[in-house]
């Protein structure tokens, strides 16, 4: 069964949701649950994805990209999360559509020939350095400091869940320039740089956890780091608000990402109502499983629609943090609820790895925590939306 919405019938989009898919179709079960096993980044998927040119689905064509917008990428990424892989497989390359954006809106002509091409192609992996330990969400308190040297900067401290550095050759990497008490805002003072990986001044140790396991998530140390001139992106200062240009889009995909992991499960719990025969009947013919599965339909159908309004939005140049925060909110919270309804319909095989719905669970919880919490999603909805008083 294969669910296909009325709102995804625009032509553009379902010919892109029909290409992904006939790639990730190639990726079974068994080579998700190895993945989930032995924490070996899905190589074979992800060049795959780059020889069916989707990494560059949002690039400029100037550049080797299809030049796309967020909708499209949405529509793409639904399908990616769609078939087995969840997480892993929509992390994988995930970071190539607006991860690198800051380089696409603000890089210099020499800067987009040089870095860009080989993300198309799959040639270079990149790790996100945003987060860290002392900061969390509060990105005006991070303390990794690029100080000016000749012909560049040199980059000393510490990130945490930056995702992929195990495998990546390059990293794009936020830090300040100007310390926080000499800044006029909290916002000023950051610096953006897209740099070579160089672990003999870079650390990577990995961070053991519940799901996407093949999609590694680092703690990052940075002693004495050089970076050349030639890989600042824009102005030194205004990295804070480059960074922002990919934060909506990047809401709108992961919500994209969890209803496309809820669609998943709920195929398969449906599947096993049909087949699975207890009391001389299958359980599917019961309103205690029916119900709870057509309630989640029913909520994953809703988050997508939502999905769509705000990539519209942003398509067409609009405003659309509320609409991109909500499609985030609701999308994480439909797909872990179908994903936690098809354990629950399975029984007690939906503990067992051979019916992958545990693993779809477990790549699914990832979406309600990051990369920003349901309560500063409420709490931009109350302040922006409803007028109320900020919070924090």
């Amino acid at each position: 069964m294969n669910f296909s919405p009325a709102s995804t019938d625009d032509p553009e989009l379902e010919v892109i949701r029909q290409g992904v898919r006939a790639v990730a179709e190639k990726f079974n079960d068994e080579y998700w649950l190895a993945r989930d096993e032995d924490g070996e980044f899905p190589f074979a998927f992800h060049r795959a994805m780059a020889e069916g040119g989707w990494l560059g689905i949002t690039m400029p064509e100037a550049f080797g990209g299809a030049g796309l917008g967020v909708a499209a990428a949405a529509a793409m990424m639904r399908e990616v999360a769609s078939h087995g892989g969840g997480m892993t497989a929509a992390s994988a390359v995930h970071i190539n559509l607006f991860g690198p954006h800051p380089i696409v809106v603000h890089g210099t002509a020499a800067q987009k020939a040089r870095w860009i091409p080989r993300l198309v192609a799959g040639e270079d992996q990149v790790a996100f350095g945003v987060t860290e330990p002392d900061a969390g969400l509060n990105t005006t308190r991070i303390k990794t400091f690029a100080e000016k040297a000749p012909g560049g900067y040199r980059v000393n401290g510490q990130k945490v869940w930056t995702s992929t550095a195990q495998v990546a050759s390059k990293i794009l990497l936020l830090t300040r320039t100007t310390k926080l008490e000499d800044c006029r805002r909290p916002t000023d003072g950051m610096t953006i740089f897209y740099t070579d990986l160089d672990r003999s001044r870079i650390e990577v140790r990995r961070i053991a956890k519940m799901g996407r396991k093949a999609v590694d998530s680092n703690a990052v140390f940075i002693d004495d780091l050089f970076v050349p001139q030639a890989d600042r992106i824009g102005e030194e200062g205004k990295g804070f608000s480059y960074i922002l240009d990919s934060l909506n889009p990047e809401r709108i995909l992961i919500g994209s990402e969890a209803i496309g992991i809820g669609y998943d499960a709920l195929r398969r719990a449906a599947d096993y109502g049909r087949e699975r025969v207890v009391f001389d009947r299958p359980i599917g013919q019961n309103q205690g499983i029916q119900h709870p599965l057509a309630e989640r339909w029913i909520y994953l159908e809703s988050a997508w629609a939502m999905a769509m309004r705000a990539a519209q939005l942003y398509d067409a140049g609009l405003p659309c943090g509320a609409e991109a925060n909500a499609a985030k909110f609701l999308g994480a919270r439909a797909g872990h609820d179908a994903a936690w309804q098809a354990v629950m319909t399975h029984g007690g095989m939906g503990y067992a790895k051979e019916y992958h719905v545990e693993r779809l669970y477990r790549e699914v919880a990832l979406t309600r925590l990051a990369p920003i919490s349901e309560q500063l999603i409420l709490s931009f909805v109350a302040e922006k939306v409803l007028g109320l008083p900020k919070s924090y």
